[in-house]
Order: C-alpha cells, then sequence, then structure tokens
C-alpha cells in the first residue's frame, strides 16, 4: 500500500509536471497598427486620396457647369415660352441626377479598389504573423487593436518582430 501511494504521488507528480511544460505560449499584436504602418498601406492612402481628388474634381466640374447652367436658365426664363422652361428644368433635374450616380459610382469604385487593394496586404501581414509566431513557438496569438476585447496582454508582443520579418 505504501509503495502504491508513492507511486501514485510520483505519477501525479510527473504529470502536473508534464502539463506545466506543455503550456501553451501566447502573444498578442495590434493587427491595425501593423497594417497601417506597411508602407504598402501608406502607398495605397496616397493612391485613394488622387484617386479621391480626380473624383472630387469631376463632380466638382459638373456642379459648377450645371450652376451655371441653371443661372442662364434663369436669367432667359421670361423670354422663353412655358414649354421651353419645362423642357429646361426637366434637363437640370436630369443633370443634377447624373451628378448624384457620379458621386454613387465614385464612392462604389473608391471602396471596391481600397478593399481589393487592402486584401493583400492584410494577408501579408497575417503571413507574417504567423512565421513569427512559429519561430518564437508561440501558439495562439491574439489582436490587441483597440475595441477587440483583448483584455490583458501576458503574452509576448510580437508587434516588433513582424515588422522586421516585413521589413519596415
Amino acid at each position: 500500500m505504501k509503495n502504491l501511494k508513492t507511486l501514485l504521488l510520483i505519477a501525479v507528480f510527473t504529470l502536473g509536471v508534464g502539463g506545466v511544460a506543455n503550456a501553451q505560449k501566447l502573444g498578442h499584436i495590434d493587427f491595425e497598427k501593423l497594417v497601417a504602418a506597411m508602407p504598402a498601406t501608406n502607398s495605397l492612402k496616397a493612391d485613394m486620396e488622387k484617386l479621391g481628388k480626380t473624383y472630387q474634381d469631376e463632380i466638382t466640374g459638373m456642379e459648377k457647369k450645371l450652376e451655371d447652367t441653371r443661372k442662364k436658365y434663369i436669367a432667359e426664363s421670361k423670354s422663353q415660352t412655358d414649354e421651353t422652361n419645362a423642357k429646361r428644368a426637366q434637363e437640370m433635374q436630369q443633370e443634377g441626377l447624373k451628378i448624384e450616380q457620379a458621386r454613387r459610382f465614385a464612392y462604389q469604385d473608391m471602396q471596391k479598389k481600397q478593399a481589393d487593394e487592402l486584401q493583400p496586404i492584410i494577408e501579408k501581414a497575417q503571413k507574417a504573423i504567423e512565421e513569427v509566431a512559429a519561430a518564437k513557438g508561440i501558439t495562439y496569438v491574439f489582436d490587441a487593436s483597440p475595441g477587440k476585447g483583448l483584455l490583458v496582454k501576458k503574452g509576448e508582443d510580437i508587434y516588433n518582430a513582424v515588422k522586421a520579418k516585413l521589413g519596415f
């Protein structure tokens, strides 16, 4: 019986130490901060600003042209027939709709372009995180971005290691 207790005590102690040795290594990274700091993201931001300015200039030009036409039509309205004025009003309304359509198209195009070009950047960041985690023996990496729900940051912060892996 005494040998059984000793054997049982040794087994529990061995399993307990083995469980501690197999503890999972945790890490965390502010993923949003990483993606925002990547050179490709800065390049994308500059491209998006340029595209936005181009669309804005086009739409502003359309609005100016519409306003000039509106002023002209108002000035000429007293010398025109009711039928001509009605046609002009309808024309103005159609031009206004074209401007709204151009705004919607610009917004949708910019959203699509940003999503399409951001996806490879995100994938590159995720791959680098996976490689750094594997190299450091980290089993789980949590996103420490604000609002992601990470309450305790006791694992290793791998932000600088991932930045180095990405080369910036």
